[in-house]
């Protein structure tokens, strides 16, 4: 059932029905099919499908922030009950106190270093290990992780995709006999396979790789992308970027972007190409989709119904309002791995609106302040606001102990306009060199010699 490549396990698919099996078999035999390396599948069985379909109606109509007196959410309480009876790592600390604001402020941190050492501790130990699957990812912090996950949580994206996407006026279609999503990768190496989703009926899905290692012939992207015309395409800022530069002539009715942090320039550009939105979402392997970037809103926009956020200093006291912390979550769809005061890493403002939580000034990684040649301190937030307009995917600043500044981007051509925008934040004689950016991950974007 392939043209070339690995051939898709039909024991991944218990549900599997003749327009899924014709799905497959179109996916993988297409003529300008790429080379697929792996297998995967939804997994699901029929007692899955009313619970993920309970859970997405209740995604979908929940409405999101927490209005208890404490300023905690209801549902709290019952989660931080059930980790500390259920949970290894959490059970070691001994009796939960009666939660409250003070109390919960009490509960010790955790962070991608402690999942990292001992995953298990984090698992509920009653648990059942039969359907469990694993993930493992990489990351700029160095701690590796294998992740614990079931088909229904990989199944429970789909909600709060759509819950995204309803905020730039957009419901899903894609039904038998269509593509609803392709997953785009541009790596030298990328896990890639074929999929259909019993919840759309048998659509399609894809994870391919942009890359032209995986193809017979360069131009069968683009022939292959128009044959799908698939009603979603999700990526990251590099991957993205990739597909803009083929000629194909379907246009997607949204793009989604995860992974990394997309650029305003990037993503009107993607805009303008794709005649589409695109949607920037705030993602992580250990907790799923987050929030999503509401233009109008000028943050992202909480997903998660039963997701508890913080932002923390790095004392771990409350950011005061206004002011940016690190990200901290409790709770999450992921039955699996029960996430109690996660420190993320990633930084933002939290500020409560009507719409819901919104993370504004979002930005992976501690702040990083720099020094202007006046000797005025900015922080990185200024520096991304500054490139901004630029439609980079990616870039890394570096500012050396004598003032001299160090950008790396994969976009050289833009580099005299890059110059001349530091140096209007930095000052007119800054020294700045651009140098090429080789990656196919992620990177810390914010670096510095100085002490402050």
């Amino acid at each position: 059932m392939s043209r070339d490549g690995i051939r898709p396990d039909l024991r991944h698919f218990p549900l599997l029905g003749e327009a899924g099996r014709a799905m497959l078999d179109r996916l993988c035999n297409h003529p300008a099919a790429p080379i697929f390396r792996n297998r995967s599948g939804n997994r699901l069985i029929a007692e899955d499908l009313p619970l993920v379909q309970a859970h997405a109606t209740e995604v979908l109509s929940a409405r999101l922030g927490w209005d208890s007196s404490d300023g905690l959410p209801d549902w709290l309480q019952d989660f931080v009950r059930e980790a500390y009876q259920r949970v290894p790592g959490y059970r070691a600390r001994g009796v939960l106190p009666e939660l409250s604001w003070d109390s919960f402020a009490d509960i010790p941190t955790i962070s991608r270093a402690d999942l990292s050492r001992d995953i298990t501790r984090f698992v509920p130990d009653d648990l059942p290990l039969d359907r469990l699957i694993e993930y493992s990812t990489s990351a700029t912090t160095g701690h590796p992780l294998k992740l614990p996950s079931h088909p229904r949580v990989s199944a429970g994206y789909l909600a709060f995709h759509r819950r995204a996407l309803a905020q730039f006026g957009i419901e899903l279609q894609a039904g038998r006999g269509e593509v609803s999503v392709v997953l785009a990768g541009f790596q030298r190496r990328c896990f890639t396979y074929v999929s259909v989703n019993p919840l759309l009926d048998e659509a399609g899905l894809v994870k391919l790789n942009l890359h032209p290692a995986d193809w017979h012939d360069p131009d069968d992207r683009a022939r292959y992308l128009d044959a799908l015309a698939p009603e979603l395409i999700t990526g990251d800022p590099l991957s993205l970027s990739a597909l803009a530069q083929l000629p194909f002539q379907h246009s997607p009715r949204a793009l989604l972007s995860t992974s990394m942090a997309l650029g305003d320039g990037l993503r009107r550009q993607l805009e303008a190409r794709f005649a589409c939105p695109v949607l920037d979402i705030y993602s992580m392997n250990e907790i799923g989709p987050i929030a999503v970037f509401v233009p109008r809103l000028g943050g992202h926009l909480l997903l998660q119904n039963h997701l508890y956020v913080e932002t923390l200093l790095p004392d771990g006291s409350p950011a005061a309002p206004g002011e940016r912390g690190e990200i901290t979550l409790s709770g999450g769809f992921n039955f699996c791995l029960p996430l109690l005061r996660y420190r993320t890493g990633d930084w933002a403002e939290r500020v409560m609106t009507d719409a819901g939580p919104l993370l504004r000034d979002f930005a992976g990684r501690p702040p990083v302040r720099f020094k202007t040649l006046d000797g005025q301190w900015l922080n990185n937030v200024d520096v991304t606001h500054c490139l901004a307009a630029f439609a980079m995917p990616q870039y890394t600043l570096h500012q050396h102990a004598d003032l001299r500044l160090r950008l790396r981007t994969a976009t050289l051509e833009l580099a005299p306009a890059l110059v001349d925008a530091l140096r209007g934040l930095f000052g007119a004689r800054a020294q700045i060199t651009i140098e090429p950016l080789h990656s196919e991950g992620k990177v810390i974007q914010y670096t510095s010699d100085l002490l402050v």
